[in-house]
């Protein structure tokens, strides 16, 4: 009994830590943006700002540092056209998009400077260090009937894969958490933190309609881009500069390989389409079009932890250790991974 009490109050308290931190992203456009797709009445009726843009939606999101910057999901920010703000507390800020990482899907957000403004955060935990079983709040502000969003549940996956219809577009996620917080388009980009309200996950509702199954991108892989931001203004994924296909077993039945997973570095087939970029991270380790990647950093690489997946755990300057059958034997090399 003293258990639950103790978690029930260490809920309530690391609720009303986070709140005050996560915010709303409304998405405007506008009039001419969106006619065709709604009907004129529709138009007439929907929300304005002051500049007479259209309030066309809305996400969470959550400060990470007090000088304004903001993690959210990335497909709810994909439109370019569209003009974004933020709202905290009932005030209305304009922001830049800074980030649109397809990959990962998640966003960076930055709302334009205003002397001596400071806004509360959220702190970054670890989600490398996640156990099933957890528990874990997952958070929402997305306004109208979800401002305020909270809901409490456990872990109950990692590393999960998933394919998803987004905006009209296939798309597939891997390295996910899973859990039975339940999380929908309105707390879709909020926080999923743990017991000491640290972020552990971006919450996103890319499988709708299953009931007790959500989703959240782990911290780790916003850390890594947010951090490139702060130092360099800019994100750049590293790159191995090879060209490959991912093994399964047709892969493999077609080309005659030794494995059924890995990453096989293709030969070239047109001129100037080669498998290994010259003087890249690769061709400098000593890998040849033919070589197997068959593990980063002692990870197998398949479907459900491929390549991208590995490289978007790391940064420009990283040392990873490179497992690879070559020519008939398994080998190692480090590799410091470039631009």
């Amino acid at each position: 009994m003293g258990f639950f009490l103790n978690e029930y109050q260490q809920t309530i308290k690391a609720v009303a830590k986070a709140l005050s931190a996560v915010i709303a992203v409304l998405i405007l456009k506008r009039p001419d943006q969106i006619e065709g797709k709604l009907d004129q009445a529709i138009i007439a009726q929907l929300p304005r700002n002051q500049d007479g843009l259209i309030r066309f939606g809305n996400c969470s999101g959550f400060f990470v540092s007090s000088d304004g910057y903001v993690l959210t999901n990335r497909h709810v920010v994909e439109d370019q056209a569209a003009s974004y703000e933020v709202v905290w507390q009932h005030h209305h800020y304009p922001c830049d998009i800074l980030v649109r990482d397809e990959l990962t899907d998640i966003a960076i957000l930055k709302i334009k400077p205003e002397k001596n403004k400071k806004f509360p955060y959220l702190k970054l935990g670890d989600s490398s260090k996640l156990k099933l079983g957890q528990t874990v709040i997952a958070i929402g502000n997305a306004l109208s009937e979800f401002e305020n969003t909270v809901s409490r549940g456990i872990i109950s996956g990692l590393s999960r894969y998933v394919q998803t219809d987004l905006e009209n577009i296939n798309r597939e996620f891997s390295g996910l958490i899973q859990t039975d917080a339940a999380i929908n388009p309105g707390n879709s980009g909020g926080p999923l933190i743990d017991l000491g309200a640290r972020v552990i996950g971006i919450n996103t509702a890319v499988v709708l309609g299953v009931e007790n199954i959500s989703f959240a991108i782990p911290i780790n892989q916003a850390k890594i881009i947010l951090n490139e931001i702060k130092k360099y203004g800019k994100f750049i994924r590293p790159n191995l500069g090879i060209r490959y296909l991912l093994i399964d077993q047709e892969v493999q039945k077609e080309h005659h390989l030794p494995f059924n997973y890995g990453a096989f570095i293709i030969h070239e087939s047109l001129p100037g389409q080669k498998g290994i970029l010259p003087n890249g991270c690769a061709d400098k380790a000593g890998l040849k079009e033919g070589d197997i990647i068959l593990e980063i950093n002692g990870k197998k690489i398949e479907k459900t932890y491929n390549l991208a997946d590995a490289l978007k755990e790391h940064q420009v300057g990283d040392k990873v250790k490179i497992t690879y059958w070559h020519q008939g034997a398994i080998k190692q090399v480090d590799i410091v991974l470039e631009r």
